[in-house]
C-alpha cells in the first residue's frame, strides 16, 4: 500500500521481496462525503485481533477508515467512517494492546521543527474514539538537538509486552539549519515506548 501523486494504490505479490503487480487503479482516489481538505496518503493496515478483520486507514487533514475487503486491494465503502482528532495532520498508526485500540498520528508539517505525534484510544477498531489527557507522546529536545519527531510506526518484541516507536526526525545535527527543507532530510529511529497501570501511553523518551 503506497502513496502516489496524493492518492493510494496497491499491489500484490506471490512472495514478500516482490515482484509486486499493481492492482491497476487507485484504491483511493477520492474524498468521503463532507471532506472538501486534504489530501489521500498516509495508508495504514491493521488486523483486528479480535475479529480478524483487516481495516485501511488513511488521511491528511481528516482521519479515515474503511474495512477491506477479502481481496484485499478494495474497500467495503459501506464501512467508511470519518473522525475528529485534535491537532491531526497525517501518518495514522493502530495497533492493539490488553483491549484497547491506540490510535497514533502526527501533528504538523513534517517541514516543521514541531512535527510530533499524539495519540487516542478507542474498545474497536472504528470507534467511537477517546481522547486521554495528555495525549502528546512524541516531541522535539531542543537541548540535545533533536526535531521534527513524527509519522510513527510501532514494533512489539514478540511473545512479550514490549513495544517501540519507530519515527523519523530531522538530521542531526545539520538538518535544523536546513530550514523546511529538514522535513526531507531525516533519520529513522526507534525507542522504547512505554505504558502506565491504565494503558496510557507515558512520553516517549527520544534518543541520540
Amino acid at each position: 500500500y503506497y502513496t502516489g501523486a496524493g492518492k493510494i494504490g496497491v499491489a500484490v505479490s506471490d512472495e514478500p521481496t516482490g515482484q509486486f503487480k499493481d492492482s491497476g487503479k487507485p484504491l483511493i482516489d477520492w474524498k468521503p462525503e463532507g471532506i472538501n481538505r486534504g489530501a489521500e496518503i498516509d495508508p495504514d493496515v491493521f488486523q483486528d485481533p479480535v475479529s480478524g478483520k483487516y481495516y485501511l486507514y488513511w488521511g491528511n487533514g481528516y482521519a479515515a477508515v474503511a474495512e477491506l475487503n477479502e481481496d484485499m486491494i478494495s474497500i467495503k465503502r459501506e464501512t467508511l467512517k470519518t473522525f475528529s482528532l485534535p491537532y491531526f495532520r497525517e501518518g495514522l498508526y493502530v495497533f492493539y494492546r490488553k483491549g484497547i485500540y491506540y490510535i497514533l498520528y502526527s501533528e504538523n508539517d513534517t517541514r516543521s521543527e514541531d512535527y510530533r505525534v499524539r495519540y487516542a484510544i478507542s474498545k474497536s477498531p472504528t470507534g467511537p474514539i477517546e481522547i486521554p489527557g495528555n495525549n502528546l507522546i512524541l516531541s522535539k529536545v531542543t537541548k540535545d538537538g533533536i526535531y521534527g519527531t513524527g509519522h510513527n510506526s510501532v514494533l512489539r518484541i514478540p511473545e512479550k509486552d514490549e513495544w517501540h516507536i519507530v519515527y523519523h526526525r530531522f538530521s542531526r545535527p545539520d538538518g535544523i539549519k536546513m530550514g523546511r527543507a529538514a522535513g526531507y532530510h531525516r533519520e529513522v529511529c526507534i525507542d522504547k515506548m512505554e505504558f502506565d497501570e491504565n494503558g496510557r501511553i507515558l512520553p516517549v523518551k527520544p534518543t541520540i
